[in-house]
């Protein structure tokens, strides 16, 4: 459990499906994913059962974002595709509950999981995409330290025009001078 001010990230478990369906097929949520199918319960069972499994095999790690104090499931974040020979893996958040958007939750969420992966597991890269419309998220991932990379033109054909992906990444040593001044 790795724990801030704001939230908890924790292990997801079965029961964590009941909570993660009620917005996972919200389009206002989902607009943001790649995910363009609705979800089942099963569907999100699965997955956390697929999380533990890769998780047990240090394949991916994700976890559980839940609040302080309420103790409620409002999103989930983690690190995929880990590559353990040259230190690197892509970073992924949703905050589902459209409540906690921009309260911060996010942020706390992705400094957290940026501790964990710098200083716990000793990842030497970070990295994420995101899509060009997604101001909310870019200005989160701006202020917690990535840098834009680059940018995969028109890949995602949303709301009847082509959007970007931006891609964005932190180094270990720009996260130590972010976060280890002395």
């Amino acid at each position: 459990m790795l724990v801030g001010k704001k939230c908890i990230l924790r292990a997801l478990e079965p029961k964590d499906a009941d909570e993660l369906i009620k917005y996972v097929n919200d389009w206002e949520v989902r607009q943001y994913l790649q995910v363009f199918i609705p979800l089942t319960k099963t569907d999100e069972i699965n997955f956390i059962e697929n999380v533990r499994t890769q998780m047990i095999a240090l394949k991916e790690f994700v976890f559980g974002i839940e609040v302080i104090p309420e103790k409620k499931l409002v999103g989930t974040t983690g690190l995929h595709k880990v590559d353990w020979k040259n230190k690197n893996a892509e970073f992924g958040i949703a905050i589902w509950n459209k409540n906690y958007w921009g309260k911060g939750i996010g942020t706390e969420a992705t400094q957290l999981l940026l501790k964990y992966a710098f200083e716990e597991l000793g990842f030497h890269r970070i990295y994420l995409r995101v899509f060009d419309f997604n101001l909310r998220a870019i200005k989160c991932y701006e202020k917690v330290g990535f840098k834009q990379e680059g940018i995969l033109r028109e890949t995602l054909w949303r709301d009847g025009k082509w959007h970007n992906t931006i891609i964005m990444g932190i180094l270990e040593h720009e996260y130590r001078e972010l976060y280890m001044k002395k």
